[in-house]
């Protein structure tokens, strides 16, 4: 009997409600939103979308347990990360700790969640990602207020990712209110870039100049990285959104570096009115439970609960019941023992031979527990070298830390930092400005505070109403 997959992705304009039964379309339902009632990502108006998606439900007659939701990725990050071989016992601190150094947000504003990938012998590689709390906070209100009862969580970035069975591939989700860029490589996102796009611009058409620059701009910072495996013109581009529906742009998104621009593929047949690319993020949840199991397959390898563990449904325990019945026939072993205890103690004295016996094997396990102690010597060891891997793990965070409060601290009044990614001794910092005066003073108080030995102005674009600048800096 085929899986059934219920899924439910919440965004700023609309609810989007899908069944799957395998890898076949049940049914389907979109309701619009009035703005307002979700900004971002993050639900504001919890009581009046609750009620949308109630009534949503009604609607299909769809089940309310057991679905499968998803975030926007509004304010997510996500990150690739290497770490030592550590037990698998010790990995989520390992985590912890390198989500605190590498993350900007303070962690106590997010969740994270991870999963273990390919790595090279001696080493752990995990694909982190980080959404705030907020938004899943009201996320789960609101469902929970609605009487649907999530098991399973992703961001929507992820979902679309999923959707592809190809190895490399970029995909470009463009609506009228924000854009996303993806970079697949090696099944895996590499790269995943989202802003938001001008609200007085009406039309997706005047947009595009800033989507295809977008698009360069990932290109550029992925092959930056990876001189050996560039994004080249083999490479497809698949797009989803609002572009999807006029594809005479395609051509001018991608440019003239010979890439072939499609719609990104369905993984179902469309049943007669089903729109799949307004569906395309609730296919890709629906993925996370049906992905097809083929030899050769080139799906994205990421497929985690994000989940929060505190609202992860709580388990039927067999011992709530158990326990009330236990206590009952205890009252009754009880009074069975006082009568059984007078045979008892006869038969202890006939127990005492086999009681010598089994003194001797207990002075045989002592020994070998003496044996098993002089080996716990290596595992010290181990531990300690784990915990000055930490410790040097920490000074590096320290000092991470501190390159961030001054790029923080000396762009007030100059710089509207958008982004800062830390990598060994590079630090690129990418920001908004007023006027180019502001970069260059910027530019110049990095230099004369002593913690980066160049600071490089790598590009600055303007759009008339300010600069967006990217800094490349040198740790010293």
């Amino acid at each position: 009997m085929a899986k059934k997959a219920t899924t439910l992705f919440i965004r700023d304009t609309n609810i989007n409600l899908l069944v799957m039964k395998g890898r076949q379309v049940e049914k389907w339902a979109s309701s619009p939103l009035e703005p307002g009632l979700v900004s971002q990502g993050l639900i504001v108006d919890e009581d009046r979308v609750a009620e949308m998606v109630r009534q949503l439900f009604k609607q299909e007659k769809a089940a309310m347990n057991n679905v499968i939701t998803a975030l926007s990725g509004h304010d997510s990050l996500y990150r690739i990360i290497t770490l030592p071989d550590v037990p698998e016992a010790v990995l989520p601190e390992a985590v912890r700790r390198e989500a605190k150094r590498t993350i900007p947000t303070p962690l106590e504003e997010v969740y994270f969640s991870y999963q273990s990938i390919p790595a090279m012998k001696g080493e752990r590689r995990v694909f982190l990602a980080t959404f705030p709390r907020n938004s899943v906070d009201a996320l789960v209100r609101t469902l929970r207020k609605a009487g649907v009862r999530p098991y399973i969580m992703d961001l929507a970035p992820l979902a679309l990712c999923r959707i592809p069975d190809v190895p490399r591939a970029i995909i470009v989700n463009a609506r009228l209110d924000h854009l996303e860029v993806m970079v697949v490589a090696d099944r895996l996102p590499q790269v995943i870039r989202r802003l938001s796009l001008p609200g007085e611009v009406e039309s997706l058409e005047e947009k595009l100049p800033l989507i295809a620059e977008e698009f360069n701009r990932t290109v550029t910072f992925y092959n930056s990285s990876h001189l050996e495996t560039p994004l080249d013109a083999t490479v497809p581009v698949f797009v989803c959104g609002d572009i999807a529906e006029a594809p005479e742009t395609w051509q001018s998104l991608v440019g003239e570096k010979g890439y072939s621009a499609s719609l990104l593929p369905s993984p179902v047949e469309a049943p007669e009115g089903f729109n799949t690319d307004q569906f395309m993020v609730n296919m890709g949840l629906a993925l996370k439970e049906l992905m097809p199991e083929k030899e050769g397959a080139d799906f994205s390898l990421v497929n985690f609960n994000a989940l929060p563990e505190v609202y992860l449904p709580k388990h039927f325990s067999i011992a709530r019941v158990l326990i009330p019945v236990g206590i009952v026939v205890g009252i009754g072993l009880v009074i069975f023992s006082v009568i059984f205890i007078a045979q008892t103690r006869a038969r202890i004295d006939s127990l005492r031979p086999i009681v010598t016996t089994e003194e001797g094997r207990v002075a045989q396990y002592q020994a070998d527990i003496a044996t098993l102690k002089g080996r716990i010597g290596p595992m010290e060891a181990t531990a300690n070298e784990l915990d000055a891997r930490i410790s040097a793990m920490e000074m590096e965070r320290a000092k991470i830390a501190i390159d961030l409060t001054e790029i923080n601290t000396l762009a007030a009044g100059k710089i509207r930092l958008t982004q800062v990614n830390h990598r060994g001794s590079s630090v690129k910092v990418e920001g908004k400005a007023s006027t180019e005066d502001d970069i260059f003073d910027y530019a110049r108080a990095l230099e004369n505070g002593g913690r980066f030995s160049t600071v490089w102005i790598s590009s600055i674009t303007g759009d008339g109403k300010g600069f967006t600048v990217v800094f490349d800096l040198i740790t010293k």
